[in-house]
């Protein structure tokens, strides 16, 4: 299979070599200047791996066309601008397969609505999400993750093709809870990094618990099943997310409330953001997000804030 992977950070070059050493033909695209591409180029390696001889790196974005399936790992706010350069090549009858956790700002769409909404009709549009660390992968750790999509021929081809000892894929039936599941798990990491910031790490089994039911409800009232917040898309992921010295989500909420730089992509900083509009549309009650969202864009203060948070009103768990 001929594979084209849009994005050269830690994500993509790891997608990259898994699929290079499941035997596909692939190639590595990534914007000229940038240091990720440039890295590769130069010497095939970044700071976690090293590409597989067979894998093509370029700059050339006209080389993305002619792949059957187009995956796409880059910042999540930056999918509709990537989609305006591509709609120069006219791409018909291909797979696209995105690989990030995020729902756009302006507008509250989830990633695969921005895609329907600008790829012709006859190309064929899956997500690829859940657990696991560029580190652990290339280490030999295995773990599980979801595809999934609204084409059930999409699925069987991609699991099928994508599977391995390393990772195993289950078929995700459950496109809207996937998708939102996957994005705000990285909020709760954030805030699993503000309680291990302020001391407070014994909490993180509270926020696990509480946070899962808050992002089901937010599912459910977007019209997908809450069950999905319970499985791969989400609470599977909170180990990565919530406890794993590699979680960016994580490290950059402690960093945060102990004032230290982080320069890392946190997609949690900007899906913050989208799920709160998504609440208030549908009158749902997002306390963990609404307590995040305080502490990063109001300033207000941690301790204070997450005090408030888990002494909040006693009522039923469930």
């Amino acid at each position: 299979m001929k594979i084209t992977v849009i994005g050269p950070g830690r994500w993509g070059s790891l997608i990259t070599w898994y699929l290079a050493t499941r035997h596909h033909d692939v190639t590595l695209y990534g914007q000229k200047g940038t240091e990720h591409i440039e890295s590769f180029l130069k010497t095939r390696r970044n700071s976690l791996l090293t590409l597989p001889d067979s894998v093509e790196v370029t700059t050339d974005i006209s080389l993305v066309a002619p792949a059957e399936v187009i995956v796409i790992s880059i910042p999540s706010q930056a999918l509709q601008g990537l989609f305006d350069e591509l709609k120069q090549f006219d791409i018909k009858n291909k797979i696209f397969v995105l690989c990030m956790k995020g729902i756009e700002i302006s507008t509250g769409r989830r990633l695969s609505q921005i895609a329907e909404e600008n790829l012709d009709p006859s190309n064929k549009i899956a997500v690829w999400l859940g657990p696991g660390h560029v580190q652990e992968f290339y280490h030999g750790i295995p773990n599980c993750m979801v595809i999934d999509s609204k084409c059930d021929k999409t699925k069987e081809l991609l699991v099928k093709e994508f599977s391995s000892n390393l990772i195993r894929f289950y078929y995700g039936n459950d496109l809207i809870g996937n998708e939102i599941g996957a994005a705000a798990k990285n909020v709760i990491g954030i805030a699993a990094g503000f309680l291990d910031g302020i001391g407070l790490s014994s909490l993180k089994g509270a926020l696990m618990a509480r946070g899962t039911r808050e992002i089901a409800r937010l599912i459910a009232s977007e019209g997908g099943n809450e069950l999905s917040a319970y499985g791969l898309c989400h609470l599977g992921d909170y180990e990565a997310t919530v406890f794993s010295k590699y979680s960016h989500n994580r490290q950059f909420g402690e960093s945060f409330v102990k004032k230290e730089k982080f320069e890392s992509l946190a997609e949690g900083y900007y899906t913050v953001q989208a799920l709160l509009k998504i609440g208030e549309k549908n009158k749902v009650d997002l306390p963990i997000c609404e307590a995040v969202y305080d502490i990063l864009f109001n300033e207000e203060d941690p301790v204070s804030v997450l005090d408030n948070l888990f002494s909040r009103a006693i009522t039923n768990e469930f």
